[in-house]
């Protein structure tokens, strides 16, 4: 898991992508990559090399989460 605080969206992407983890926050709390203040939903894997991540009742593979609290706009 990480977590970052930046206006700057390219260096969110190349932390994202030199961090390489299962849940990445940015611009919020660490909680709310588990669905707390963020998207998505509550639930966990061991799925992980580190015992981290996100799992469905139809799957326990990895996939990867992105959450992006406040800082940006599209319009």
């Amino acid at each position: 898991s990480a977590i970052i605080h930046s206006a700057n969206i390219y260096h969110m992407s190349e932390f994202g992508k030199a961090i390489n983890t299962t849940l990445y926050v940015k611009n919020a709390p660490s909680y709310a990559g588990l669905g707390m203040g963020g998207e998505g939903y509550t639930s966990f894997t061991i799925a992980g090399r580190t015992g981290e991540g996100m799992t469905t009742c139809r799957t326990f593979t990895r996939f990867r989460r992105c959450s992006l609290v406040g800082a940006f706009s599209s319009v």
